[in-house]
């Protein structure tokens, strides 16, 4: 990395701000302009949003104890200054990421809201382009082979 590059992501918009703004415009949508109804039964949509909310918090809990235990910040715009390979990092190159689509799920089941739920693959979209692409980026200019081999070994979701 040369001396004049930052040593963090390029990554400008906070990626919860993506999932939040989804989830906003979701209610505003189902709100005042056209509900969208998911169809499933209640006992269905509460157990599965439940599930997916307890899923998901588990996987910050975990991602932030990693971050903590390495004594690394998560934010994706501060320096790395090793790569987290062990706990959810073994499954996912993107627990965090990962976490919060599953509680932005589960809020759309839990309200009922179908907005909220087909907005998700265009927030992954978002995600990708605003967030990941430069995490990548970054971590393949400072780690080299040993991010490569990473990347390889795990997936970027599951």
């Amino acid at each position: 990395m040369e001396s004049t590059e930052r040593d963090a992501a390029a990554v400008r918009i906070p990626p919860p701000l993506v999932y939040l703004t989804a989830i906003l415009a979701g209610v505003l949508l189902q709100r005042y302009a056209l509900t969208l109804p998911l169809g499933l039964s209640d006992t269905l949509r509460i157990t599965a949003g439940a599930g997916a909310t307890l899923f998901g918090f588990g996987l910050l809990v975990v991602a932030a104890a990693l971050f903590r235990r390495t004594g690394q910040d998560p934010k994706p715009w501060t320096s790395t200054p090793a790569i987290i390979s062990t706990g959810a990092y073994r499954l996912s190159r993107n627990p965090i990421y990962l976490g919060m689509a599953l509680i932005q799920a589960a809020v759309g089941l839990l309200a009922a809201n179908g907005w909220i739920l087909l907005s998700l693959p265009l927030v992954l979209m978002a995600i990708q382009v605003t967030a990941i692409r430069h995490e990548e980026a970054y971590l393949e200019r400072k780690f080299g082979d040993a991010y490569l081999r990473y990347k390889d070994s795990v997936r970027r979701w599951l």
